[in-house]
């Protein structure tokens, strides 16, 4: 079943940064893996006839909304695998969080009708602090802290007020870094985060990881990076009293929004050229959907999106096992010379109703003989 789709964008209104406190969390061990046990716009139509969706740079908060009409209702089936490697680097700045089933994780802290899974890549820079501090703090301040919406159904009003609370704990934790005495202020990260609740897939990033989702073979990307390079993001960047040169913003930095690094960032409640506010990207999955792969900018510097779609279906093709997917995106990253550190997820879809395999059955054989052949099988079979 091919379902018919059309992206459907509501531009939403900006919100003010509120800086809330927070408890000074401790920095715990190092990765942990808990896969296992105001009035909107009217709607913009735009044409998905072509596969590859190529996003333009955006300053406001977005949401994009995939609608269609299937036969039934699709849920997918989570599983995902994960791998990281220090690359040609002195250490690995990069941490990420794998959680397949987040409604066992969080346990009765929220009560969701639909299946819901948690993935997150932190990309650190000017030490590992950054990104350390995120792995081990997003779970309290984007969920036990965040007052979430509860609801039975998960409609268009809820998903909206579950973007509200990630951007106000984007924001948070970007206040909680600035507060934290073991980061130093020339210590960030940038943050690429997606929420699963039932078929609806939550993208939302700061900085220059990038999630792309495989749909009907075809890449998808679902977040922008946030780089000097992209033009809206540089006027943006220059209409706050900041600058490009070479490349980076104010001469010294990749990226144009990222989590800490407050030496360049102005004093809290202002507008920054170096900002934490996140672009969000909401889609609904359809049984078209394969995978979605979520990874930092070594991974994206040396692979095409299509090239690593095309790596995991054949990777899945071999063994359907999206840990060795995972291994292999970092493995050929390092084999094109990356020079940073790597981190992929791969997140795979399957439908509860779709057979994983396939009976075998021995094939039924009828042959033809004419009859002078079967008077000779005859004969010979009387002569013995």
């Amino acid at each position: 079943m091919v379902a018919e789709a059309e992206f459907i964008c509501h531009p939403t209104l900006s919100f003010q940064c509120l800086h809330l406190p927070l408890p000074s969390p401790s920095i715990q061990p190092d990765f942990f893996d808990m896969s296992q046990p105001g009035t909107a716009a009217p709607p913009i139509l735009f044409d998905l006839s072509r596969r590859e969706s190529a996003l333009s740079c955006s300053t406001s908060l977005q949401t994009t909304i995939v609608s269609e009409t299937p036969t039934r209702k699709f849920l997918p089936r989570i599983r995902s695998g994960s791998h990281t490697d220090i690359g040609p680097r002195s250490s690995n700045e990069d941490e990420h969080i794998r959680i397949d089933d987040l409604s066992s994780h969080l346990g009765s802290l929220y009560s969701w009708s639909e299946p819901s899974s948690f993935y997150a890549v932190f990309d650190g820079h000017g030490g590992p602090d950054a990104a350390a501090f995120m792995k081990n703090n997003t779970m309290k301040i984007f969920f036990e802290d965040a007052e979430l919406p509860q609801t039975s159904d998960v409609e268009e009003a809820f998903l909206q007020a579950m973007e509200i609370c990630h951007l106000r704990s984007y924001l948070q934790a970007d206040q909680a870094l600035a507060d934290e005495l073991s980061v130093d202020s020339y210590c960030g990260t940038t943050a690429l985060t997606v929420l699963v609740l039932g078929r609806n897939l939550l993208v939302a990033n700061a900085g220059d990881c990038r999630a792309v989702l495989c749909r009907e073979g075809g890449a998808i990307q679902l977040s922008q990076d946030h780089r000097p390079s992209c033009e809206v993001e540089k006027k943006r960047v220059e209409d706050l009293g900041g600058s490009v040169e070479y490349g980076y913003l104010n001469g010294e930095l990749a990226v144009t929004r990222a989590l800490g690094d407050w030496y360049m960032k102005l004093p809290a409640g202002s507008a920054s050229p170096l900002t934490a506010e996140p672009e969000f990207q909401l889609t609904k999955l359809t049984e078209d959907d394969e995978f979605l792969i979520i990874a930092c900018d070594g991974i994206w510097d040396v692979l095409s999106n299509e090239e690593a779609v095309s790596l995991v279906q054949r990777e899945l093709r071999y063994h359907n096992d999206p840990e060795q997917c995972a291994k292999e995106l970092t493995s050929q990253a390092l084999m094109r010379d990356t020079g940073d550190n790597v981190t992929a997820i791969v997140v795979c879809f399957s439908s509860p109703e779709r057979q994983d395999t396939v009976s075998c059955q021995r094939p039924r054989l009828r042959f033809c003989m004419s009859e002078e052949a079967r008077a000779k099988l005859r004969e010979f079979i009387e002569g013995n």
